[in-house]
């Protein structure tokens, strides 16, 4: 198995798109990219701490590609709005891509410049592409929230 992290606005959505892919084995909501260790929740809406909200994401390369795991991502938000996803404003909710590998690090910078190139945006992509750092999980009532309370697709 791979591992493979993403934020693109409200976690519950982003996980829940992500938990539909053929190939992935599971999927966790959680923080990275931020200051403080074993955040909460309410700490990481507080905006002070640098985190964002995450999907982790673990898959089988045999199933499906890292490039088809970032095509997902790039379809499932705009990733030309800073700090913001619909009505979701602040740091929490930026566009990122946390990679754990170098040719992680190279197909997200491939794919952010093509599709770039390509005008599907009229705005330049803000998309934060970083290294992986410590995920912090986050509470349990947050994982595969929207099954949870019923609006799953």
């Amino acid at each position: 198995m791979q591992k493979a992290s993403f934020a693109a606005g409200c976690f519950w959505g982003v996980e829940e798109t992500f938990r539909h892919v053929d190939g992935v084995t599971s999927t966790a909501v959680g923080f990275m990219g931020g200051k403080l260790e074993n955040p909460s929740y309410e700490n990481v809406c507080s905006g002070d701490t640098g985190h964002a909200e995450v999907v982790h994401v673990e898959y089988d390369p045999e199933l499906v590609s890292y490039e088809e795991l970032l095509r997902v991502f790039w379809n499932g938000h705009d990733p030309t709005t800073p700090n913001r996803q619909g009505p979701d404003v602040g740091s929490q909710y930026r566009s990122a891509i946390f990679f754990y590998t170098p040719e992680q690090e190279a197909a997200a910078r491939t794919s952010k410049e093509m599709l770039q190139a390509s005008d599907k945006f009229k705005d330049p992509i803000v998309t934060e592409i970083a290294s992986a750092s410590a995920f912090y999980r986050a509470e349990e009532y947050h994982q595969s929230y929207l099954e949870k309370v019923g609006r799953a697709h």
